[in-house]
C-alpha cells in the first residue's frame, strides 16, 4: 500500500472507532436509564449487571450499528478531506477517482468481514446470555398459552397437545399419530406427557396404543412408556429474540425444523439468515455512498454533509425495519426482504457515482 492508502485507512478506521464508541456510550446510558428500575427491583449489583448483561449487549450493539457507523465515519472523513481540498489535490496528481476509492473499500471490507464473523458465531453466543438475563430479570415470566397444538415432528409423525405447562414441562391430552401414505399406521393417546430432564426424554404414565396393519387393528394399554420425539420443551418457551441467539448452523437447523412443521413464523428466521449475509455488502455499499455524497467541496462545509449522512443512515434503518416487518407478515418473501434495502441503496449509490466529478 502507498502512503495515501495508509493515511486514508488509518483516518477512516480511527474515525469509525470514535463514532462507534460515541454511539455505544449514548445507547448504553439510555438503556441503563430505561432498565434501572428493573435492576433495582431484582437486587442486582453493578458488577453482575456489567458482566452478565452489558458485556454481552455491547458487542451486539457494535455489530448491529456497523453499517450505520461506518456510513457516518465515511462521510465525516471524506467531507473533511474535501473541505481541506485534499481530494482535489489527489485527483489533480493523476490518481483516478476509482483508485481514490480503493482504501475506503479495503477498510470497509475488513470491518465487513469482522462483522460477518461476529454476527455468524460470536454475537449469537453473547445473545444467549443477554436474552436469558432479560427473560430472568426484565421481562415478565412467560407462560405458554397455546391451545390445541399440532406439530409435525417427522415426515410421517404428527403430535397433538390440548395444552402445555412450560414451567412443569407437562402436556395434557397427548396424541401421537403416524401416517403412511393416506392411511394411519399407528396412534398413541395419553392423558399426560412429561419431560424428564435427567434422561432428556418424554414419558407417558398411562397410554393406549392402536396399530393398523393389513386391515387389522391391534389395541394395547400400558404404563410408563418412554418416547423419542423431535420435540423439546424449548419448542414451548418464549421466542423473544430467539433468532438472534442462533449461530448460522443452529439457525439453518431451526429453519429446517420449522419448515417441516409448517410453522407460520419461519419467514422471520429465513430473513434473519439472509440479512446476516447482507451485512458485509451493506458495509461496503454504504461506505461508497458516503464517499460519493461528501467528495465534492461545498461552501456549507462538512457540517451539512455529516447531517445528511445521519439522515440517510436512519432512512436505511427504516428500510431495514420496514422490509423485515413486511416479511414477518408475509407481504414479501424473506429473501427479498433481506436484500431489498441493499438493492435500493445500491441503485442510489450508482446514481450518485455518475454525478460525482471525476
Amino acid at each position: 500500500m502507498k502512503k495515501l492508502d495508509v493515511y486514508i485507512i488509518r483516518t477512516f478506521l480511527t474515525t469509525y472507532a470514535f463514532v462507534v464508541a460515541l454511539l455505544i456510550a449514548v445507547l448504553v446510558v439510555v438503556d441503563i436509564t430505561e432498565k434501572l428500575d428493573d435492576f433495582i427491583k431484582s437486587g442486582l449489583d453493578g458488577y453482575t449487571i456489567m458482566t452478565e448483561y452489558y458485556f454481552n449487549f455491547i458487542p451486539y450493539l457494535i455489530n448491529l450499528l456497523s453499517p450505520i457507523t461506518i456510513f457516518i465515519a465515511t462521510i465525516f472523513v471524506t467531507a473533511n478531506m474535501a473541505a481541506r481540498v485534499e481530494i482535489i489535490a489527489i485527483l489533480c496528481s493523476g490518481i483516478s477517482f476509482l483508485r481514490f476509492l480503493r482504501p475506503f473499500v479495503m477498510g470497509a471490507a475488513v470491518i465487513g468481514l469482522i462483522s460477518f464473523y461476529m454476527g455468524e458465531w460470536l454475537i449469537p453466543v453473547a445473545n444467549k446470555a443477554r436474552v436469558d438475563f432479560e427473560n430472568k430479570y426484565i421481562k415478565e415470566n412467560y407462560y405458554f398459552g397455546g391451545r390445541n397444538v399440532h406439530l409435525k415432528t417427522a415426515h410421517d409423525t404428527y403430535v397433538f397437545l390440548e395444552s402445555y405447562n412450560n414451567h412443569t414441562k407437562v402436556g395434557y391430552q397427548f396424541t401421537l399419530e403416524k401416517i403412511e401414505g393416506n392411511d394411519m399406521s399407528y396412534k398413541l393417546k395419553a392423558p399426560r406427557i412429561e419431560w424428564k430432564e435427567d434422561k432428556q426424554k418424554w414419558f407417558v404414565e398411562s397410554y393406549v396404543e392402536r396399530t393398523f396393519k393389513d386391515g387389522k387393528e391391534t389395541f394395547t394399554k400400558g404404563v410408563n412408556k418412554e418416547l423419542t420425539l423431535n420435540m423439546r420443551p424449548d419448542d414451548f418457551e418464549s421466542t423473544y429474540l430467539l433468532y438472534e441467539t442462533f449461530t448460522m448452523g443452529e439457525l439453518s437447523d431451526y429453519i429446517d425444523k420449522q419448515t417441516l412443521r409448517g410453522a407460520e413464523d419461519v419467514g422471520i428466521y429465513i430473513a434473519e439468515k439472509h440479512q446476516r449475509y447482507t451485512y458485509p455488502f451493506a458495509v461496503i455499499m454504504l461506505t461508497l455512498i458516503g464517499v460519493f455524497i461528501s467528495a465534492r467541496k461545498s461552501r456549507e462545509g462538512p457540517g451539512l454533509k455529516i447531517a445528511l449522512g445521519f439522515a440517510l443512515a436512519f432512512v436505511y434503518i427504516i428500510f431495514v425495519i420496514t422490509s423485515r416487518s413486511m416479511a414477518n407478515v408475509g407481504s414479501i418473501g424473506p429473501i427479498i426482504a433481506a436484500w431489498l434495502p441493499n438493492i435500493i441503496f445500491g441503485s442510489v449509490g450508482f446514481w450518485l457515482y455518475l454525478k460525482v466529478p471525476k
